[in-house]
C-alpha cells in the first residue's frame, strides 16, 4: 500500500466520525481512487479514466439516494466498487459488438459512393480492352454471382488447374494497363 493509499484509507475512521462533506470525501478518495482504476482498467479492457468516471458517478448516485450516505469507511467502499465496476465493463464488452455497416448509406454523403462507382467503371472499361481470354476470364471473376473456380473454368472452357495461371497473366495485365492511366503508388522491398 502506497503512503498516498494508506492517507486515503486512514483519512476518514470507520463510523465513529459524522459523514464528510463532499469535497473533503473527493479530495480524500481521489488518489485511491486514481491508483486502484489504473490496476483494474487493463484487466478490465478499459479506460482507468473511465473507470474512476463510473466510481464517481456510483458515490454521487449513493450520496443521492441516503440520506447522509456517505460510505462508513469511504477506502473499503472504494475499493469494492472499483473492482464491482471493472466486473461490469469486462461482461459488458464481451456482450457489445461494435456496429459496422460497411453499406454506402453508412457513409457520411454520397462521395464515397460516387468515388466507389468510378473506381468500377475505371476497372470494367480497362477489362474491355484486355485480350479476349482475359477479358472473359476477368468478366466471370467480377461477376455478381460470384461463381467458384470449376463454375468459370467450365464457361470459358478450360481446366480448372489452368485457371490459377491464366488468372495470374490477365490480373497482371489489368495491373499494368490501370498503372499507366493512374499514378502508381512506389514499390517497396526489392526491385526487379
Amino acid at each position: 500500500m502506497t503512503t498516498r493509499t494508506r492517507e486515503a484509507a486512514g483519512a476518514f475512521p470507520a463510523a465513529a466520525s459524522p459523514a464528510p462533506a463532499l469535497p473533503e470525501l473527493v479530495g480524500a478518495l481521489a488518489p485511491l481512487l486514481a491508483a486502484e482504476s489504473q490496476a483494474e482498467a487493463a484487466a478490465a479492457g478499459v479506460d482507468a479514466d473511465d473507470l474512476e468516471q463510473a466510481v464517481w458517478l456510483r458515490l454521487l448516485e449513493r450520496l443521492d439516494d441516503r440520506p447522509g450516505g456517505a460510505p462508513a469507511r469511504p477506502a473499503d467502499w472504494l475499493r469494492r466498487t472499483v473492482r464491482a465496476e471493472a466486473r461490469r465493463a469486462r461482461r459488458t464488452a464481451v456482450r457489445e459488438l461494435p456496429y459496422q455497416d460497411d453499406g454506402p448509406a453508412s457513409h457520411a454523403g454520397p462521395e464515397p459512393a460516387v468515388l466507389d462507382a468510378e473506381r468500377r467503371r475505371a476497372v470494367r472499361a480497362a477489362i474491355g480492352r484486355t485480350p479476349v481470354r482475359c477479358r472473359r476470364l476477368l468478366t466471370a471473376m467480377v461477376s455478381p454471382k460470384d461463381p467458384t473456380y470449376r463454375e468459370i473454368a467450365g464457361e470459358l472452357g478450360i481446366s480448372q488447374g489452368s485457371l490459377g495461371p491464366m488468372r495470374s497473366r490477365c490480373l497482371g495485365c489489368l495491373r499494368r494497363m490501370l498503372t499507366a492511366e493512374v499514378a502508381a503508388p512506389e514499390h517497396r522491398g526489392k526491385g526487379r
